[in-house]
């Protein structure tokens, strides 16, 4: 206790480790959002915010934070916009299209279908279709009425 630069000394390096590590945390909870600015990310400002809103929520969201910041990739975007086989244009497509159709007239033309399905007999399957669906539905709704539930079978 005699020597009073100790005690200033301690004191200033007490102040120190508390900035540094202060500091420290602020540094480390902003990492997703320089990631995020780094790829040109569309919702940096949102993760720039929820770094420091999970600064005061104990460090939940961070790691979240992180994934959603690795997420985007400039080149690429969310990499969910083009897969390998899959047109890159729509004149790509329209032109796959038509191959396509070329190829089924040709597989047909072996089949020796010279004509596509008439669309009277397209007409009456689709009108079957539905007058089947109605008599299900009518099945259904008239099990249910009777029993309180439907039937397993």
């Amino acid at each position: 206790m005699e020597d009073p630069f100790l005690n200033y000394f301690a004191l200033g390096l007490l102040f120190f480790v508390v900035i540094v590590l202060v500091y420290g945390i602020i540094a480390i909870h902003d990492i997703p959002a320089k990631i995020a600015h780094s790829r040109h990310h569309p919702h940096e400002d949102a993760i720039h915010a929820a770094g420091w809103i999970s600064l005061f929520m104990l460090h939940v969201l961070w790691p979240f934070l992180w994934i959603w910041a690795m997420m985007y990739q400039p080149e690429r975007g969310w990499g969910f916009d083009h897969k390998a086989g899959e047109p890159t244009s729509p004149k790509e497509a329209v032109d796959e299209l038509e191959e396509l159709r070329h190829r089924l007239a040709e597989v047909e033309a072996k089949l020796g279908r010279d004509r596509p399905i008439p669309s009277e007999s397209r007409a009456r399957t689709k009108s079957e279709l539905a007058e089947l669906a109605e008599s299900l539905v009518e099945k259904t709704t008239a099990e249910t009425s009777t029993h309180g539930k439907p039937s397993k079978r």
